[in-house]
């Protein structure tokens, strides 16, 4: 009885039967584009470093056009007929590229919507003191839910709530904006949504640089001490 040819390995070690075929290998991903000796094409539309219009040539001028200058070939558009290749420096490219993503991203504000609770019939002090931590919140670039809760008979005088939310508002306006009206949230809430309002907090800034002293008066220059006066002459 003939012995079938001993089947060879693949690249994995797993041996194979005459029969089966052994599963295709997924190209390797990469969202970097082709550059130089990578770029498959045949020809290539090229683009100068200076984004001139060269035409369509053949991808070994087009190589050596980029080597004479000292810069690199670059696939831009792979998916043109025939596909597009630009001429620069793809080192400086790329550093310059995630500078500006760093840059962008060190620039980019995490915005957090915070949440401030009031009753109808919240008291002076705790009225003070919450509100105080909403303009806090503001000052930090964050969004403010502002919720009201009713209870009981509270909920027939969703008036109460509007008047708490409007005061709030008004309270916080050097700082803050209505993003979002007092409005029900089911039977029991009323809330409203602040948001920080640049532009008034530039101003108020401003304002608070140009506030006088808090006594309202200039400095005055220091006044030397009077002379102590002569002793009075005791002689007879």
């Amino acid at each position: 009885m003939r012995a079938d040819p001993p089947t060879p390995p693949t690249a994995s070690g797993r041996t194979y039967a005459l029969h089966e075929e052994p599963p295709a290998i997924a190209p390797p991903t990469n969202n970097e584009p082709r550059i130089n000796d990578r770029i498959r094409a045949r020809e290539v539309r090229l683009v100068g470093p200076d984004g001139e219009q060269i035409g369509i040539k053949p991808l070994p001028e087009a190589l050596n056009y980029a080597r004479a200058l000292d810069l690199d070939l670059v696939e831009v558009a792979d998916k043109a007929n025939p596909p597009v290749c630009r001429v620069m420096d793809y080192g400086k490219y790329k550093y310059e590229t995630a500078q500006k993503a760093k840059e962008s991203r060190r620039k980019s504000t995490n915005v957090v919507i915070k949440e401030m609770k009031y009753r109808p019939k919240i008291g002076g002090g705790d009225f003070g003191t919450k509100t105080r931590k909403v303009e806090k919140f503001l000052d930090e670039g964050h969004k403010v839910k502002i919720t009201i809760m009713f209870r009981g008979r509270e909920v027939a005088h969703p008036e109460l709530g509007k008047k708490i939310l409007d005061r709030v508002a008004e309270e916080v306006a050097h700082t803050g904006r209505v993003e979002v009206y007092p409005k029900l949230d089911g039977p029991r809430n009323m809330i409203m949504v602040l948001a920080p309002d640049k532009k008034a907090q530039a101003e108020a800034k401003k304002r608070s640089q140009a506030e006088p002293a808090p006594d309202g008066a200039a400095p005055t220059e220091p006044t030397a001490p009077e002379p102590a006066a002569e002793a009075a002459d005791t002689d007879a």
